[in-house]
């Protein structure tokens, strides 16, 4: 599952004590494993092997460039939702060809440069967004392709926030409008719709919402076919589950037993798109105890990282599994693991057991690898964490922490203010 595992009574991500790491690059710490990284795109890409399908790793759920340069030196594409990811994107080497853009609102701007990077195509979320790309295309002379994303109407059994494929859900056009815009496709000229999207959330452990997310679409494609609608690409999106504390997700093998025989039915090119079932478990933060605080009722840990650093918790009331990088002490406590910001929302663990902690010790914050950093902030005036790649017994900074000077840089006070 991951590289992160104990030696005796010491915590390691593959060959380094992670309390070295967190001694020599100071804490808060975000440490990624290389391997588990790419064993887990391996897997994927093994399990749909037959069909071979374009894999894109949704940049959102960690976009560091080493990350995405890992990814894409193996073969990986990418799929982005902002200007800043196709920067990203293009600067850690990954060919325009293999990039898919979707996102609700995409600007002016950001259309124009990824049209004149030419990507792969745009996952087109409204009637709007899809006469914008055409007026921009054609000021530009180009031709683009695009894929609907379809909204299927299927329950993923997952957090209210991360579902995407409700009706109710802002994501995506239903079956009927996007098969009026397909057979009204000659008023785009500038626009080839040459395939649909779906994508029906984050963190689904079953089968089923997919089968049926499926299922749909293809009914859907097969009625296009017989009016005469051909279409070259189906992209099934991502979403697939991890563990983080009793999840029993589906392996990259079962999710492939259930789905390739609906996909090699559909006839088209397949495009996932998985960003969690990557990186989810390919990284932790590490983070020391800076006080016990005992009260009549409760017994707090309070660590130097915050919900700025990891919002999971806060934002969804997410389970991180939290292990102390030295696990010798004694008998377990119950106690709440806290962060230093202003806010009761600040917890990484309640309520939980773990052995008994003393100011100076560390705690790694498991399964932290996807929508960790990449949703961190400033909140508070607190710098973002250093980030760590290891490779067997190599650890290379991949991102420097930020300094005080970084949090005001592109801050200024206006004359008037001067002289006060």
């Amino acid at each position: 599952m991951h590289e992160f595992k104990y030696k005796g009574n010491q915590f390691y991500c593959e060959k380094i004590k992670i309390e070295e790491l967190a001694v020599r690059f100071g804490t808060p710490l975000y440490v990624y494993s290389y391997h588990t990284l790419v064993d887990h795109f391996l897997k994927l890409r093994n399990a749909f092997r037959s069909i071979k399908p374009l894999i894109c790793y949704s940049v959102k759920a960690n976009s560091n460039l080493a990350i995405l340069r890992a990814l894409v030196n193996i073969g990986a594409g990418l799929d982005i939702v902002s200007g800043g990811e196709l920067y990203r994107a293009l600067k850690a080497g990954c060919p325009p060809q293999k990039i898919v853009y979707a996102s609700v609102g995409k600007t002016d701007k950001e259309i124009e440069e990824a049209i004149r990077s030419k990507i792969l195509f745009f996952n087109v979320e409204s009637a709007a967004e899809l006469e914008n790309i055409n007026r921009i295309a054609g000021r530009l002379n180009r031709v683009v392709q695009a894929a609907i994303r379809i909204n299927p109407d299927v329950e993923p059994k997952t957090h209210k926030y991360i579902t995407t494929g409700k009706i109710t859900n802002k994501f995506g056009i239903d079956f009927k409008n996007a098969g009026q815009m397909l057979l009204l496709r000659r008023a785009f000229p500038n626009v080839r719709l040459s395939g649909l999207h779906i994508h029906i959330g984050s963190q689904i452990t079953e089968s089923e919402p997919y089968v049926a997310a499926i299922n749909k679409t293809i009914a859907f494609v097969g009625a296009l076919r017989k009016k005469g609608i051909k279409l070259e690409y189906l992209n099934i999106g991502g979403g697939l589950g991890i563990i983080y504390n009793q999840e029993t997700p589906q392996t990259a093998e079962r999710f492939a037993a259930k789905i390739l025989p609906l996909l090699r039915k559909s006839g088209l090119k397949i495009i996932l798109e998985p960003g969690r079932f990557i990186a989810g478990n390919a990284g932790v933060l590490v983070t020391r105890v800076q006080y016990i605080k005992n009260t009549p009722k409760k017994k707090f840990i309070i660590v130097d990282a915050g919900m700025n650093d990891l919002i999971r918790p806060a934002l969804y009331e997410a389970y991180h599994q939290v292990l102390p990088l030295n696990k010798s002490r004694g008998a377990l406590e119950c106690a709440d693991v806290v962060g230093p910001i202003c806010e009761s929302g600040d917890f990484f663990a309640k309520e939980r057991k773990l052995p008994k902690m003393k100011e100076g010790d560390y705690l790694a914050v498991m399964s932290a690898g996807a929508y960790g950093f990449s949703m961190s902030s400033n909140y508070n005036s607190r710098r973002r964490a250093a980030e760590v790649m290891v490779l067997e017994d190599r650890a290379i900074v991949i991102r420097k922490r930020e300094t005080y000077e970084d949090l005001t840089e592109k801050e200024t006070i206006p004359p008037f203010l001067s002289s006060i």
